[in-house]
């Protein structure tokens, strides 16, 4: 019994070292920094992609250029989380609310699980409705 004392310890230890960083988080953090090449990082091999009326998928890529396009236009102030799903361990959804120079927007990321790391396979960015 005293053996396992120390065992039964460092269990806890062990699981709060294993736990993932919040990719919800840290893709609102990238997107509030406008950080397009760090985003990309977490990209799809393509990518289902809408900017405000235009949609289309893109490579990872493409994906990127056309983001930093859009951060050209409107350099981003702030990102909020309103609301996440994940619950799912194959997937996971949020909606940020991202503010920038030019207005609010309302963005939508969906994250798949591709071999134990989430992937961005779709982002919407849409002008925010007004309330």
């Amino acid at each position: 019994m005293k053996l396992l004392r120390p065992f039964v310890l460092f269990i806890p230890l062990f699981f709060m070292s294993a736990t993932p960083e919040d990719v919800i988080n840290r893709t609102a953090e990238l997107l509030k920094d406008g950080n397009t090449h760090e985003l990309a990082a977490s990209f799809s091999s393509t990518i289902e992609m809408t900017i405000l009326n235009e949609e289309n998928v893109y490579s990872s890529g493409q994906a990127e250029q056309a983001l930093a396009d859009f951060f050209k236009r409107c350099q981003p102030r702030s990102a909020k989380v309103l609301h996440r799903i994940t619950s799912n361990t194959h997937f996971q959804y949020a909606v940020i609310i991202l503010a920038t120079s030019n207005g609010t927007y309302r963005t939508c990321v969906s994250l798949k699980n591709i071999n134990g790391k989430f992937e961005v396979n779709e982002l919407r960015i849409e002008a925010e409705k007004a309330k």
